[in-house]
């Protein structure tokens, strides 16, 4: 380590800080209060006014990436000049490997990310202390971390999450997992994926649940016996793979046996206008409310006041599907009983009976059976608010999930902060 200097993990992410990735803000404030140094390398500027209280209380550095390839041009060429002076055997790897990707996807972002590499690993030249990349999304944050590490000769490992995962081209995830130091991943289904994907890797594949601040959730076994109107709550990005459109289905179902409720909506997204529309077409204009994107406080405050929450996943038509969304775990931590289906992760945190109800995906009917048993089976209700608190307290916890990590990273980066080291 030149001059002494404290080892940094470098952090690239899609953008920041954002509103719907809490996760990732959490983990970085978890991981400097234990010592361990991180510099924030964002590709895209905030898209939100506003942020979640845990960022401001976060120290890192930040530099932001140039964006786009065409309006960015000059502000990403010179930094690969530099480079391709500089190191010239780099930059040829670094220039050969992005033809091999390019000849398999033929997508200009294959250029950007290369040219991005680039200047990332000029600001590493001026900070050696940055000892290792890692990047929060298998697509284009890892495709950056790459080429970073080829041109600063420094690993690179990544987060995998859900649709960076599965919506990409195999052959890249594959290359990107081969070359990475470490793969980390938030579910037993992704890691099972991973590993099938590049079953002759010597690349370690890790689960990491996403953990929660448990100290904010405190209402587990004081909520209110559910009457009608029953409170049922969503909290979703408005995408196919959320299967809103199913929720809302299962609710016309609710409606027509005459069950009285009210139905929250959390989140904005690509299909917000075909989610609108379908509330007018159903009928439901006077049964559901839209909230859009709410800071996390007020999310909690509708969290306490639901009686059950509803997720419709699904397996999108291009592959994207849900891990273990963090609101479920807090709904389940604040004793809010949850309904969701057998998709991708969802069964590892809903356990039918004991922590929740589950109904295949795209299926109005068994979601509407699974919202009227949760509303009206006292025991069953119990049972899953107990059973879904001590789950969430024993596996999600990030206080004990980010010592996980840090060992993880400790391992694989020689210097860093021990997991003990809690400042």
């Amino acid at each position: 380590m030149k001059n002494n200097l404290q080892p940094v993990l470098g952090m690239i992410l899609k953008g920041y800080p954002r509103i719907s990735e809490t996760f990732i803000s959490n983990e970085i404030l978890l991981l400097e209060q234990m010592g361990i140094r991180v510099r924030i390398f964002s590709m895209r500027h905030p898209r939100e006014s506003f942020c979640h209280k845990s960022v401001r209380r976060i120290q890192a550095q930040v530099d932001y990436l140039p964006t786009e390839l065409y309006e960015d041009f000059a502000r990403l060429l010179l930094p690969a000049v530099l480079q391709a002076m500089r190191w010239p055997g780099r930059f040829r790897t670094a220039l050969n490997k992005a033809g091999e990707r390019f000849a398999r996807t033929h997508s200009m972002g294959t250029i950007k990310h290369l040219l991005q590499g680039c200047y990332l690993a000029n600001l590493l030249h001026h900070s050696p202390d940055v000892v290792h990349l890692h990047a929060h999304f298998a697509h284009s944050p890892t495709s950056v971390a790459l080429f970073g590490s080829i041109m600063a000769d420094i690993p690179f490992s990544f987060t995998g999450h859900a649709k960076d995962i599965y919506t990409q081209n195999r052959d890249q995830l594959r290359e990107k997992i081969n070359m990475a130091e470490l793969v980390v991943t938030c579910t037993g289904y992704n890691k099972q994926f991973l590993r099938k994907l590049a079953p002759n890797t010597c690349t370690p594949v890790h689960r990491v649940y996403h953990g929660i601040d448990l100290s904010l959730f405190h209402n587990a076994n004081c909520r209110r016996k559910p009457k009608p109107p029953y409170r049922i709550l969503t909290v979703a990005r408005m995408t196919a793979k959320k299967g809103i459109d199913t929720i809302l289905e299962s609710l016309v179902l609710l409606k027509n046996r005459g069950i009285d409720f009210s139905y929250s909506l959390i989140g904005d997204g690509d299909e917000r206008d075909m989610v609108m529309g379908k509330i007018i077409a159903l009928g439901l204009q006077e049964h559901c409310r839209w909230l859009g994107t709410l800071p996390h406080e007020q999310v909690i405050k509708e969290l306490e006041q639901a009686d059950v929450f509803v997720l419709g996943c699904r397996v999108a038509r291009n592959g994207d599907r849900d891990g273990i969304p963090n609101v479920l775990v807090e709904s389940l931590a604040m004793g809010l009983p949850a309904v969701g289906t057998t998709v991708s992760a969802l069964p590892e945190i809903i356990r039918p009976g004991e922590t929740g109800l589950l109904a295949e995906p795209d299926n109005p009917v068994g979601l509407a059976e699974a919202l009227f048993e949760m509303l009206t089976n006292t025991g069953l209700r119990e049972n899953c608010i107990h059973q879904g608190h001590k789950l969430v307290a024993g596996h999600f916890n990030n206080r004990l999930l980010i010592r996980d990590l840090a060992a993880i990273y400790q391992q694989a980066i020689p210097g860093l902060a021990r997991p003990d080291q809690q400042s």
